[in-house]
């Protein structure tokens, strides 16, 4: 029988993904995109600033993993890709402590064998003592990874992560912010994986001004 924490973090899981990407959407919006009035500042001013809010345990967004992954190796030089993790209540909490804590740790590497883990290989890493016993077979030391886990810079990181959720009052993942200015998601632009990015990269002059 499944755990009742287990069962809650699947249930936010669920709300995390349906709002904004169902592929039979009657109510689907004539424009591809959202203009946010007013813009919201950059935390990179001299970049333009593509955000990528996600969850790990989001099936679209663990299905967009790789393509996002290959568009960021080929964005524009003006253009910086960072990924932003979502967490709607406290048992999501781990899971946007682990994506920072990966950064924290140089291995960004591991950022898709997350999402494997979760929606590949049915691992439950949901809670601080699981993601560590898993990410000790992923060659990282135990006692670094505790460390930093529950480091400032990353605790600092997780409430970032959560002003930026609550400025652009996003209702789902995966969504992507341009530039401060519009919003895109894969339900927004023609629910498509490949469109929500093609949509980034249609924006992207917009910002600039061209």
């Amino acid at each position: 029988m499944l755990g009742r924490t287990f069962i809650r973090i699947m249930a936010a899981a669920t709300v995390c993904i349906m709002p904004f990407f169902t592929l039979a959407n009657p109510l689907q919006p004539e424009e591809p995109y959202t203009i946010i009035d007013p813009p919201l500042p950059s935390d990179t001013p001299d970049k333009i600033e593509v955000l990528e809010f996600f969850a790990y345990t989001c099936t679209h967004c663990a299905a967009m993993g790789q393509l996002v992954e290959d568009w960021a190796k080929n964005a524009p030089a003006d253009v910086v890709l960072k990924k932003v993790p979502v967490a709607y209540n406290a048992n999501m909490k781990p899971l946007q402590q682990l994506y920072y804590t990966l950064l924290a740790l140089n291995r960004p590497d591991l950022h898709l064998k997350v999402f494997n883990a979760i929606h590949s290989e049915n691992k439950r890493i949901f809670d601080k003592n699981a993601i560590g016993d898993w990410i000790e077979t992923q060659g990282v030391d135990r006692a670094t990874f505790d460390s930093v886990f529950d480091s400032f810079s990353v605790t600092t990181q997780m409430k970032r992560a959560d002003e930026l959720f609550a400025a652009y009052r996003l209702k789902g993942m995966p969504s992507f912010t341009v530039g401060g200015k519009y919003v895109t998601s894969p339900v927004m632009a023609g629910n498509t994986y490949e469109g929500a990015l093609k949509e980034v990269d249609l924006l992207l002059p917009k910002v600039r001004g061209n």
